[in-house]
């Protein structure tokens, strides 16, 4: 089965990330999409990082009834901070009657010359990389059999837009799964 790996810190997971999962299963070879919950991205600030816990649930909630797109806490077991190279070997080592691939989006193509053995990553895995308002997807030549720029629809929902019109009281629910709003409401998440 090919898998493709759409890492994040899903804090919380929003109808962004089931559109492009969704897009990604039925517009391309791809077979199903995991969401990997990260502990903490060695690239990201931590301060307002919920429990990885709590992120893996909403993600487990979100993904209820989509059958190609899985909740993953694998990172959750792996040594830290959690480097991309090392989860997807870990994956392969783990499932090797898959075939795994990154799914990522523009903004980290565009640094992903700071990746930990980012060199490594594309002689070993496919990339998909999807479009960002404001960013650009150049694809080197030697890497163009191994990087795909994906033409998916371009959802500018952030994480951070959510989190912070929780704070300040206004109705996010349009761009959250019910299931995932009702729960961070239930729970007083992001308060």
């Amino acid at each position: 089965m090919n898998i493709a790996i759409f890492s994040g810190s899903f804090n919380p997971i929003h109808i962004g990330h089931l559109i492009l999962g969704n897009f990604v299963t039925e517009f391309t070879e791809i077979d199903e999409v995991w969401y990997l919950v990260t502990p903490h991205n060695p690239l990201k600030d931590s301060i307002d990082l919920l429990n990885e816990s709590l992120r893996y649930e909403m993600a487990k909630m979100a993904l209820r009834g989509y059958d190609k797109l899985k909740a993953s806490d694998f990172e959750f077991n792996l040594s830290r901070p959690s480097y991309t190279i090392q989860t997807l070997d870990a994956l392969r080592e783990a499932y090797p009657q898959h075939r795994f691939s990154l799914l990522i989006g523009a903004d980290n193509w565009s640094v992903f010359d700071q990746w930990k053995d980012y060199q490594s990553i594309v002689e070993n895995y496919k990339i998909y990389v999807y479009p960002r308002l404001g960013s650009r997807i150049s694809i080197m030549p030697k890497f163009r059999n191994r990087v795909e720029a994906l033409d998916s629809p371009i959802v500018e929902i952030s994480s951070t837009f959510i989190r912070e019109n929780i704070v300040n009281g206004k109705d996010m629910r349009v761009f959250l799964p019910t299931d995932v709003y009702d729960f961070i409401i239930e729970k007083g998440l992001y308060r």
